[in-house]
């Protein structure tokens, strides 16, 4: 297993070489073959714990190596808050320093005045190889996506300085933390990881550096710090009191305030309500950086925290607590999705409420929802990462993101309007594994008489259902105008989103194959046993895939072949001034002519929801955690 290592350095070497390069071209080969080196040692690794039996692997025991690795992790932490309270005295956020500070020295003062028992730091199993499979694969077409997509960024946006190489050097850090967090046994070397995706994730935030990108990153700071805060509270219990710091003691021991200060952290990372601000704002970052955020890193690192805890929250006040907060984000962060009709931010808040719903699953423990969140988790990440990229595209080509401008894409845009397609039926359509997800779910839920639950997913489910359907309509509505558009997305992004689709599709056609040879022996690793969660027959099911994964893109290609393609003026209730969009009145004043979403701004606005959204959130959050605290004292 000298192959861990390499996984972690390797994109960590690319974020310090890939800056240096100051040439365009020579800096995207790098970025190529660093995403590409770095799947390969993802496969390595997974053909080397495939080889050893696909068991559970402990490694890297107390030595004096890792006694090396420990103070250089130290001295990361400090090197980190240094940072940290630089730019927070920069820019006058002087709260953060406490955060920042306090938490630090907590840790080091518990690595240094109070030894814990020797034992080992790292640990490969198939939910640590998953991660690492999805944060290598999803993320490094990121990567490659990233390369195209930023020089088309900074010629639209010229107001904003080229930063690409500190963009690009973040991106390949952002991964190395996360191969390192998802390997780690050892809480703190989790904690450092964690504490650095936390850092980074602020510097992408703030990358055009406007006031509001600024104030956007450093709420997103504070928010993980508090987490991170919580983390290493967890820590200095858990050694002071039973003189361990390995993830697999504190799950097989249970003990209710770690369990819950972790899930605590957990909650923060995956911006579960009242913490789902951060997220939110951090769209306006370039799209790569959010296609990251949501699908191959941090939000994923709080929901795999959560799963692997699962088993020391299943019925337990800790457990309820995160059910709770999991199933209410869902359902609050889907109906104000309603309101929106900027595609990043659609996105944004369907990731908040998928991630509710994962956490919600976890939080109750049993096999079946465990099982729904780590199947949730795969198709999520690949399906919004997609997403997200074709988000991106569409803006560089429309110069908005506004889902009203989208409205008869598929004729001006189809290739990028096919990708659109397939990535919003893998949200909520079925045969896509999170509509499965979500059936799993909620039998769980109503197995276990948790009728709160059924009803935010019932909800949730229908509101969901509600906002994906909008957008998908305004994509393929047959609307001729003379409008120019130009596609101006580069062939590494066609290959990034392409590949995308096809693992959407691939999932998909082969679900009964990724629940039996990877999503259960996960669920019996994590539970000790792992039953059939779906009763059809695997090759019926099979037949079913086959035949409806294909229909949404077949229905879209069928929809632009068969289309009359001239251009034909309409009758638009005055002259049509020759576009379609425009015509004169009886008054002769141009009228704009356009189709309009229902979007319910004061039913389900922003405005109006998520202050009360917050308040409940954050009053369930403080009386389960005071619930915890006094029972366990």
């Amino acid at each position: 297993m000298e192959i861990i290592p390499a996984l972690i350095g390797w994109p960590a070497l690319a974020a310090v070489v890939i800056p240096l390069l100051k040439n365009r071209r020579a800096r995207g080969v790098a970025v190529y073959a660093a995403a590409a080196g770095m799947m390969a040692l993802a496969l390595a690794l997974l053909g080397a714990w495939m080889a050893d039996g696909k068991q559970t692997i402990v490694l890297a025991p107390e030595s004096v190596y890792t006694e090396y690795i420990d103070l250089a992790m130290l001295a990361g932490e400090f090197l980190l808050m240094g940072l940290i309270v630089a730019l927070s005295i920069r820019h006058r956020k002087y709260p953060v320093i406490l955060l920042s500070a306090g938490q630090t020295l907590l840790v080091a003062w518990s690595e240094i005045f109070h030894p814990v028992q020797k034992s080992t730091h790292l640990r490969v199993d198939g939910l640590a190889m998953l991660l690492c499979i999805i944060a290598a694969f999803v993320g490094g077409f990121i990567c490659i996506y990233a390369v195209g997509y930023m020089k088309a960024y900074h010629e639209h946006h010229k107001e904003y300085k080229d930063r690409s190489g500190f963009f690009f050097s973040m991106l390949f850090l952002f991964l190395a933390a996360m191969f390192g967090l998802v390997l780690s046994e050892n809480l703190v070397w989790m904690y450092f990881f964690w504490e650095v995706t936390s850092v980074v994730s602020f510097l992408l935030i703030g990358y055009t550096r406007t006031e509001e990108a600024i104030a956007n990153s450093f709420r997103a700071l504070w928010m993980n710090l508090l987490g991170g805060f919580g983390f290493a509270i967890a820590i200095v219990y858990m050694a002071w009191n039973y003189g361990v710091v390995q993830l697999a003691e504190v799950i097989a021991i249970a003990p209710a305030i770690p369990v819950a200060l972790l899930a605590f952290a957990a909650l923060t990372k995956s911006a579960q309500l009242p913490f789902s601000s951060w997220l939110l704002g951090a769209m306006v970052a370039p799209t790569p950086s959010s296609a990251l955020l949501h699908s191959a890193t941090m939000v994923k690192a709080g929901v795999y925290l959560l799963i692997r805890l699962a088993p020391a929250l299943a019925g337990t006040t800790g457990g309820a607590m995160v059910s709770f907060l999991g199933g209410f984000t869902f359902l609050a962060a889907s109906m104000m999705a309603i309101a929106q009709n900027d595609g990043k931010k659609v996105l944004a808040f369907s990731t908040v409420s998928n991630l509710g719903l994962i956490v919600a699953c976890a939080g109750i423990g049993e096999e079946e929802t465990v099982w729904a969140a780590v199947l949730l988790m795969i198709f999520h990440s690949v399906a919004k990462s997609m997403l997200f990229q074709a988000v991106g595209s569409i803006e560089n080509a429309l110069g908005t993101r506004d889902i009203e401008a989208m409205h008869g894409l598929l004729l001006r845009l189809p290739r990028l309007t096919y990708i659109m397609g397939i990535g919003i039926a893998g949200m909520y359509l079925a045969p896509f594994g999170m509509l499965i997800s979500k059936w799993v779910a909620l039998k769980s839920f109503v197995d276990s008489s948790n009728y709160l639950l059924v009803i935010f997913l019932a909800y949730g489910s229908a509101t969901t259902m509600f906002y994906w359907t909008k957008w998908l309509s305004k994509l393929v509505s047959l609307h001729h105008t003379r409008e120019p558009v130009t596609d101006h997305t580069h062939r590494d992004q066609y290959l990034s989103m392409a590949v995308h689709a096809a693992a959407t599709l691939g999932l998909c056609l082969l679900f009964p194959l990724v629940s039996d040879r990877v999503v259960d022996p996960i669920v019996r690793t994590l539970l000790g046993s792992a039953h059939a969660v779906l009763s059809m027959n695997v090759l019926t099911t099979m037949v079913i895939m086959v035949v409806s994964v294909l229909f949404v893109p077949t229905l879209m290609f069928v929809l632009t072949r068969s289309t009359h393609r001239d251009y034909v003026p309409i009758y638009m209730g005055g002259a049509n001034e020759g576009d379609n969009t425009y015509f004169v009145n009886s008054y002769g004043e141009p009228e704009h002519l356009y189709l309009s979403n229902w979007y319910m701004r004061f039913e389900f606005g922003m405005r109006r929801l998520m202050r009360p959204a917050v308040i409940v959130s954050a009053g369930v959050l403080a009386v389960m955690l005071c619930v915890i605290v006094g029972g366990a004292v």
